[in-house]
């Protein structure tokens, strides 16, 4: 079966055709600015054919169109019809408590998805334009929702709660859900099938690193605690979010700045984290070549990240009565050699040792960056969450012939 992915935001949409019978990617690529002006295409073919393509997009039914064009193109398609492409899987990001597990997707469990749009009003309703493009596009091929926030429902109440009013969560469903939930799943099962062990015997602690970052606690192969809450600004520092934060500084900065909430929203979550301390920018690329020349906000703000990082690893691991394997993936966890060294650095008390040399230089690849002797295996292991989502949606599609 062949699976297309789709993951749409607010203004992009990234995808992926997998041939799920011989594991190949055969296209993979994003629409960006949709919209707006400058909007383009970029594809890449399995054979390492690329193209970028600008045009006006519109929305984002136009935007699949071009994606869908792309596909069966004589010149850099990949499948020569259509009815080639058995099921889409969409990424969503919040489920709430309502979706626990992937699902098909039909006008019931739409709605509950549109309902659970006041959780994430950033992300839902980009995910829901994607649903809907693909239901006028390929109104006979199964679509399928993999959640952001379903692996974390294992979490226990006395994780997930917060120390408000109890009627609050049962009238709103204020609560910790987490996200990157694809990632910490396929990350830590994979890091287990790596290394011959039973993933359901041990307590690992996952550590999703990039401009948006989230760091999860899962014991016996179960999620116990996520960084992420209710919506994905809480937890680490990260590329322009602010992370944990004193909620009497929400209203002190209301007051002061004589903002309302859709500006505070907006500075939390776009103006803040990395790009808000350093000044410079949210790519820790860049912040990485200020701190080297001087730049001592640049500096601060590696500092900030790296402390967070490693504040939240001494936690679960007390959470958890301990750490059998410590990974890290995402952009800057697969990327960061610095990163990730800094981190675990004073971690020897964990059981951590580090392998400087086994960590130097390495991107993007699966490796043990602990020593032979280290009590805890550290691990790089890049995600793949549209694998994931491949292989919840074939299954259920295939179910939902049978």
């Amino acid at each position: 079966m062949k699976i297309l992915v789709l993951n749409c935001g607010s203004s992009s949409i990234k995808y992926q055709l997998i041939d799920m019978a011989s594991n190949v990617v055969l296209a993979k690529g994003v629409v960006e600015k949709i919209g707006l002006k400058g909007s383009f295409l970029k594809n890449e073919r399995y054979d390492g054919d690329k193209v970028k393509l600008e045009g006006e997009i519109l929305d984002h039914q136009s935007g699949i169109e071009y994606i869908l064009g792309m596909m069966i193109s004589n010149k850099r398609g990949v499948i020569k019809g259509l009815n080639e492409i058995d099921a889409i899987g969409h990424r969503v990001v919040h489920g709430a408590e309502r979706f626990q597990e992937s699902c098909y997707l039909d006008d019931l469990t739409i709605r509950g998805i549109e309902d659970c749009s006041d959780l994430a009003p950033l992300h839902n309703p980009a995910n829901l334009k994607g649903i809907y493009a693909m239901q006028q596009l390929l109104p006979e091929v199964p679509q399928v929702g993999v959640f952001d926030t379903s692996f974390h429902q294992s979490m226990p109440d006395y994780s997930f709660m917060y120390a408000l009013p109890y009627s609050l969560y049962k009238k709103y469903g204020i609560r910790r859900y987490g996200f990157h939930g694809t990632s910490h799943s396929y990350v830590s099962k994979r890091a287990c099938e790596i290394l011959s062990v039973d993933y359901k015997s041990k307590k690992i602690i996952t550590c999703h690193l990039g401009n948006g970052a989230s760091i999860t606690a899962i014991k016996d192969g179960k999620s116990l605690d996520t960084s992420m809450g209710l919506t994905p600004v809480e937890g680490l520092i990260m590329g322009t979010r602010s992370g944990d934060i004193d909620a009497g500084v929400l209203t002190l900065i209301m007051e002061k700045e004589e903002i309302d909430f859709s500006s505070l929203n907006t500075l939390l979550n776009k103006h803040s984290g990395v790009l808000g301390i350093s000044g410079i920018s949210s790519d820790m690329r860049e912040v990485e070549a200020a701190a080297e020349e001087g730049d001592e906000r640049a500096a601060l703000s590696l500092k900030m990240y790296e402390y967070r990082v490693k504040k939240y690893i001494g936690a679960y691991a007390a959470a958890m009565g301990g750490i059998d394997l410590l990974i890290f993936t995402g952009g800057i966890g697969e990327n960061g050699c610095e990163t990730r060294e800094n981190i675990c650095k004073d971690l020897e008390f964990l059981g951590i040792e580090f392998d400087r040399k086994a960590n130097d230089g390495v991107r993007g690849k699966e490796k043990v960056i602990s020593t032979e002797k280290s009590r805890v295996t550290v691990m790089i292991v890049p995600t793949n969450e549209e694998f994931v989502i491949a292989s919840d949606t074939l299954e259920i599609a295939r179910n939902h012939r049978k």
